[in-house]
């Protein structure tokens, strides 16, 4: 008997019953965990077969950023990420900053962008929706004076 005026016998099996239900809980986990890492790789896998065209596209027209006067003058580096959409053209739409170190590069980055062209689809081919995203970097480089004699 124990404190509780019960037979030994009879707490034991209690708690082998509440290890048996942890371990079926536990299995049901791991199993969910499972079909869940399985179906994740199933949408991976088609979403990067439906991607292949738009991962393929070329740039026809990249164009660099202007470097702003007033970064230049105070001697400010930074980055800028931005992220948009290519259209069945090749023109680039929605257009967003993601990242950004600095605010003053913002505006020349998404100019930059804006002006840039990708090669058009062609008619049969499907657009899937993937967006692009490109990271400017803006950095100053030093000034080499050469001294003449």
């Amino acid at each position: 008997m124990n404190a509780a005026g019960r037979p030994k016998a009879l707490t034991t099996n209690r708690l082998m019953l509440s290890r048996t239900s942890r371990l079926r809980h536990y299995a049901a986990l791991i199993a969910i965990a499972f079909v869940a890492a399985l179906a994740l790789c199933f949408a991976e896998a088609d979403a990067s077969q439906s991607g292949e065209q738009d991962a393929e596209r070329k740039p026809l027209l990249t164009v660099v950023p202007d470097y702003p006067e007033v970064a230049r003058r105070d001697r400010i580096e930074g980055e800028v990420q931005v992220c948009f959409d290519v259209t069945r053209d090749g023109r680039t739409r929605r257009i967003a900053v993601r990242k950004s170190t600095h605010r003053v590069f913002e505006k020349p980055a998404i100019r930059a962008v804006r002006a840039s062209t990708y090669e058009p689809l062609p008619r049969d081919a499907s657009m899937s929706g993937i967006k692009a995203c490109r990271t400017f970097r803006f950095t100053l480089e030093p000034v080499v004076e050469e001294t003449t004699n």
